[in-house]
């Protein structure tokens, strides 16, 4: 399945805030527009609100005031079962992994499939890709304790792409990474925005990639959201970073997803 970039908003915030339990306010009157297809950084000093803005867009998290909207859905007074329509859309990587501790790393991976129905041999084929993609085929049969971070963060992320989400929300999936690693995810994340038109923020401290990568940015500070740098779609056409290692691994899985747009 390839999905095409198309210029209608995804992700719309307007005069939306946001506050702790405490009522300490984290956001504060934040509006912009996301269209499908883009590409974003998401940068601001610790604990100024970027896994907050994340998970507003998630629906884990709820605004205090204003509204949010999702593929044009308004999800103010939205129902239990719509929220989970709209999570089968998309995908979130956390810092924390979420593993399930006693499944394997094949099993861990292959979970989304599984709950939408995909037949066993095709959950393999695309399983399998995916994790040599990732470079943790060897370990398809090991838990999630026999890894270290860095390899646990990479089948947190390998189970976020493999439903091939129109949205991908990534908090510092690169951070436990050494460049190499962190190159390959960058990669796979730039070959699902170009070729599937996958819209992906991405949260990250780090100035060498976003200097290196140069997608817009989007940047929170002192509870306010504020943009910069070239347009999504300007960016991807302008990208000089390295070539993928594997160049024809989408062409390869997107025919086992043929059906999992209406999965």
């Amino acid at each position: 399945m390839k999905i095409t970039m198309e210029s209608e908003t995804v992700i719309s915030f307007a005069n939306v805030s946001t506050n702790y339990d405490n009522g300490h306010d984290i956001l504060t009157d934040v509006s912009f527009n996301i269209g499908s297809g883009s590409f974003y950084f998401l940068t601001g000093p610790s604990g100024a609100g970027k896994t907050t803005l994340l998970r507003l867009i998630y629906q884990l998290h709820k605004p205090t005031k204003g509204q949010i909207k999702l593929f044009g859905q308004d999800c103010n007074d939205i129902s239990r079962n719509d929220i989970s329509l709209l999570r089968h859309k998309m995908a979130i990587v956390f810092q924390e992994y979420s593993l399930i501790s006693h499944m394997t790393v094949f099993d861990n991976v292959a979970l989304p499939l599984r709950v939408r129905g995909f037949p066993s041999d095709k959950i393999k084929k695309i399983v399998t890709k995916t994790l040599e993609w990732v470079g943790l085929g060897k370990f398809a049969n090991v838990y999630p304790v026999e890894l270290s971070g860095g390899q646990q963060q990479r089948v947190s992320v390998a189970r976020a792409i493999i439903i091939q989400p129109a949205i991908l929300l990534a908090d510092e999936p690169t951070g436990n990474l050494d460049d190499e690693n962190a190159s390959r995810l960058m990669e796979l994340f730039i070959q699902m925005n170009k070729i599937f038109g996958t819209t992906i923020i991405l949260a990250t401290h780090n100035k060498k990639m976003m200097e290196t990568y140069k997608f817009p940015i989007i940047s929170i500070d002192n509870r306010h959201v504020s943009f910069s740098g070239a347009h999504a779609e300007e960016s991807a056409r302008k990208w000089k970073g390295p070539k993928p290692q594997s160049s024809n691994y989408f062409s390869e899985i997107s025919k086992q997803f043929e059906n999992i747009g209406n999965s």
